[in-house]
Protein backbone atom coordinates (compact mmCIF):
# COMPACT_ATOMS: atom_id res chain seq x y z
CA UNK A 1 0.00 0.00 0.00
CA UNK A 2 1.25 3.49 -0.91
CA UNK A 3 1.02 6.22 1.70
CA UNK A 4 0.35 9.75 0.43
CA UNK A 5 0.77 12.64 2.84
CA UNK A 6 -1.04 15.01 0.47
CA UNK A 7 -2.41 13.19 -2.55
CA UNK A 8 -3.96 16.29 -4.11
CA UNK A 9 -0.58 18.00 -4.45
CA UNK A 10 0.96 15.09 -6.37
CA UNK A 11 0.77 14.03 -10.01
CA UNK A 12 1.16 10.33 -10.79
CA UNK A 13 0.62 9.47 -14.46
CA UNK A 14 -1.02 6.32 -15.72
CA UNK A 15 1.40 3.45 -16.08
CA UNK A 16 3.54 4.36 -13.07
CA UNK A 17 4.16 1.27 -10.92
CA UNK A 18 4.49 1.77 -7.17
CA UNK A 19 5.88 -0.98 -4.94
CA UNK A 20 4.86 -1.95 -1.41
CA UNK A 21 5.03 0.54 1.48
CA UNK A 22 6.04 3.52 -0.66
CA UNK A 23 5.68 6.87 1.13
CA UNK A 24 5.04 9.95 -1.02
CA UNK A 25 5.14 13.41 0.50
CA UNK A 26 3.55 16.49 -1.03
CA UNK A 27 4.51 18.04 -4.40
CA UNK A 28 5.84 14.96 -6.14
CA UNK A 29 5.48 14.59 -9.91
CA UNK A 30 5.97 11.12 -11.42
CA UNK A 31 5.39 10.79 -15.12
CA UNK A 32 5.91 8.35 -17.98
CA UNK A 33 7.31 4.85 -17.71
CA UNK A 34 8.34 4.81 -14.04
CA UNK A 35 8.81 2.24 -11.31
CA UNK A 36 9.21 3.07 -7.61
CA UNK A 37 10.42 0.17 -5.46
CA UNK A 38 9.36 -1.14 -2.05
CA UNK A 39 9.86 0.94 1.09
CA UNK A 40 11.08 3.95 -0.85
CA UNK A 41 10.38 7.44 0.51
CA UNK A 42 9.79 10.37 -1.81
CA UNK A 43 10.22 13.48 0.30
CA UNK A 44 8.71 16.74 -0.99
CA UNK A 45 9.44 18.22 -4.38
CA UNK A 46 10.71 15.45 -6.68
CA UNK A 47 10.22 15.27 -10.45
CA UNK A 48 10.69 11.74 -11.83
CA UNK A 49 10.19 10.92 -15.51
CA UNK A 50 10.77 7.67 -17.41
CA UNK A 51 12.97 6.29 -14.64
CA UNK A 52 13.15 3.45 -12.14
CA UNK A 53 13.93 3.83 -8.45
CA UNK A 54 14.80 0.74 -6.42
CA UNK A 55 13.89 -0.48 -2.97
CA UNK A 56 14.66 1.38 0.27
CA UNK A 57 15.61 4.63 -1.45
CA UNK A 58 15.10 8.20 -0.29
CA UNK A 59 14.72 11.14 -2.66
CA UNK A 60 14.25 14.80 -1.79
CA UNK A 61 13.62 17.82 -4.04
CA UNK A 62 15.41 16.26 -7.01
CA UNK A 63 15.00 15.56 -10.72
CA UNK A 64 15.44 12.07 -12.14
CA UNK A 65 14.97 11.73 -15.88
CA UNK A 66 15.53 8.72 -18.12
CA UNK A 67 17.74 7.11 -15.48
CA UNK A 68 17.96 4.09 -13.20
CA UNK A 69 18.44 4.17 -9.44
CA UNK A 70 19.22 0.87 -7.72
CA UNK A 71 18.44 -0.15 -4.10
CA UNK A 72 19.40 1.71 -0.91
CA UNK A 73 20.27 4.99 -2.59
CA UNK A 74 19.91 8.48 -1.13
CA UNK A 75 19.39 11.38 -3.55
CA UNK A 76 19.12 15.10 -2.88
CA UNK A 77 18.11 17.62 -2.00
CA UNK A 78 18.43 19.46 -5.31
CA UNK A 79 20.23 16.75 -7.27
CA UNK A 80 19.69 16.28 -11.01
CA UNK A 81 20.07 12.92 -12.71
CA UNK A 82 20.02 13.48 -16.45
CA UNK A 83 19.51 10.95 -19.21
CA UNK A 84 21.25 7.57 -19.19
CA UNK A 85 22.51 7.72 -15.62
CA UNK A 86 22.73 4.57 -13.50
CA UNK A 87 23.16 4.88 -9.75
CA UNK A 88 24.03 1.51 -8.25
CA UNK A 89 23.34 0.15 -4.79
CA UNK A 90 24.19 2.00 -1.56
CA UNK A 91 25.19 5.29 -3.17
CA UNK A 92 24.71 8.80 -1.88
CA UNK A 93 24.05 11.57 -4.41
CA UNK A 94 23.83 14.79 -2.42
CA UNK A 95 22.70 18.37 -2.75
CA UNK A 96 23.37 20.31 -5.96
CA UNK A 97 24.96 17.33 -7.74
CA UNK A 98 24.39 16.85 -11.47
CA UNK A 99 25.01 13.50 -13.15
CA UNK A 100 24.65 12.89 -16.87
CA UNK A 101 25.16 9.74 -18.97
CA UNK A 102 27.20 8.11 -16.21
CA UNK A 103 27.41 4.82 -14.34
CA UNK A 104 28.02 5.31 -10.62
CA UNK A 105 29.30 2.13 -8.94
CA UNK A 106 28.13 0.56 -5.69
CA UNK A 107 28.83 2.45 -2.49
CA UNK A 108 29.96 5.70 -4.13
CA UNK A 109 29.46 9.10 -2.52
CA UNK A 110 28.98 12.27 -4.54
CA UNK A 111 27.77 14.36 -1.67
CA UNK A 112 27.55 17.96 -2.88
CA UNK A 113 28.20 20.57 -5.56
CA UNK A 114 29.72 18.30 -8.21
CA UNK A 115 29.23 17.50 -11.90
CA UNK A 116 29.78 13.98 -13.24
CA UNK A 117 29.25 13.72 -16.98
CA UNK A 118 30.05 10.87 -19.39
CA UNK A 119 31.84 8.87 -16.72
CA UNK A 120 32.02 5.36 -15.35
CA UNK A 121 32.87 5.03 -11.66
CA UNK A 122 33.87 1.82 -9.93
CA UNK A 123 32.81 0.86 -6.41
CA UNK A 124 33.29 2.81 -3.18
CA UNK A 125 34.57 6.04 -4.71
CA UNK A 126 34.36 9.44 -3.03
CA UNK A 127 33.86 12.53 -5.19
CA UNK A 128 34.56 15.74 -3.28
CA UNK A 129 32.70 19.04 -3.19
CA UNK A 130 33.16 21.08 -6.35
CA UNK A 131 34.69 18.26 -8.42
CA UNK A 132 34.02 18.62 -12.14
CA UNK A 133 34.27 15.91 -14.77
CA UNK A 134 35.19 18.03 -17.78
CA UNK A 135 33.64 16.02 -20.58
CA UNK A 136 33.26 18.60 -23.38
CA UNK A 137 36.09 20.30 -25.26
CA UNK A 138 33.87 22.51 -27.38
CA UNK A 139 33.57 20.00 -30.21
CA UNK A 140 33.04 16.52 -28.76
CA UNK A 141 32.10 14.72 -25.54
CA UNK A 142 34.73 12.47 -23.97
CA UNK A 143 34.56 9.74 -21.34
CA UNK A 144 36.26 9.32 -17.97
CA UNK A 145 36.88 5.88 -16.44
CA UNK A 146 37.38 5.69 -12.68
CA UNK A 147 38.40 2.48 -10.91
CA UNK A 148 37.42 1.13 -7.50
CA UNK A 149 38.11 2.87 -4.18
CA UNK A 150 39.21 6.17 -5.74
CA UNK A 151 39.29 9.41 -3.75
CA UNK A 152 38.81 12.63 -5.74
CA UNK A 153 39.19 15.68 -3.51
CA UNK A 154 37.34 18.97 -3.52
CA UNK A 155 37.60 21.34 -6.49
CA UNK A 156 39.30 18.86 -8.80
CA UNK A 157 38.98 19.04 -12.58
CA UNK A 158 39.00 15.67 -14.34
CA UNK A 159 39.76 16.41 -17.99
CA UNK A 160 38.37 13.68 -20.26
CA UNK A 161 39.36 11.43 -21.87
CA UNK A 162 41.27 10.03 -18.90
CA UNK A 163 41.49 6.80 -16.88
CA UNK A 164 41.91 6.92 -13.10
CA UNK A 165 43.08 3.56 -11.80
CA UNK A 166 41.98 1.65 -8.69
CA UNK A 167 42.97 3.09 -5.30
CA UNK A 168 44.16 6.41 -6.73
CA UNK A 169 44.11 9.45 -4.46
CA UNK A 170 43.54 12.80 -6.19
CA UNK A 171 44.33 15.74 -3.90
CA UNK A 172 41.97 18.70 -3.60
CA UNK A 173 42.51 21.40 -6.20
CA UNK A 174 44.18 19.11 -8.73
CA UNK A 175 43.55 19.15 -12.48
CA UNK A 176 43.94 15.64 -13.89
CA UNK A 177 44.92 15.43 -17.57
CA UNK A 178 46.77 12.09 -17.83
CA UNK A 179 46.00 8.52 -16.77
CA UNK A 180 46.96 7.30 -13.32
CA UNK A 181 48.20 3.90 -12.20
CA UNK A 182 46.96 1.89 -9.24
CA UNK A 183 47.62 3.51 -5.83
CA UNK A 184 48.97 6.73 -7.36
CA UNK A 185 48.95 9.87 -5.20
CA UNK A 186 48.20 12.77 -7.56
CA UNK A 187 48.65 16.45 -6.73
CA UNK A 188 48.75 19.43 -9.07
CA UNK A 189 48.49 22.79 -7.35
CA UNK A 190 50.23 26.12 -7.61
CA UNK A 191 52.28 26.59 -4.46
CA UNK A 192 50.98 29.31 -2.13
CA UNK A 193 53.10 32.45 -1.73
CA UNK A 194 52.72 34.75 1.27
CA UNK A 195 53.60 38.45 1.00
CA UNK A 196 53.82 39.97 4.50
CA UNK A 197 52.07 43.32 4.97
CA UNK A 198 51.19 43.51 1.28
CA UNK A 199 47.40 43.32 1.77
CA UNK A 200 47.02 47.01 2.71
CA UNK A 201 48.09 47.93 -0.83
CA UNK A 202 44.77 46.58 -2.09
CA UNK A 203 42.39 48.06 0.49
Amino acid sequence: MTKFLNRESCFISEGVILGENVTIFENNHIEGNCFIGDNTVLLPGNYIINSSVGNNCKLQSSIVEDSEVKDNVSIGPFAHLRMNSIIKENCKIGNFVEIKNSDIGKGCKVSHLAYVGDAQLGENCNIGCGAIFVNYNGKSKNKTLVGNHVFIGSNCNIIAPVNIADDSYICAGTTVTTDTESEDFVIGRVRQERKPKRAKKYW
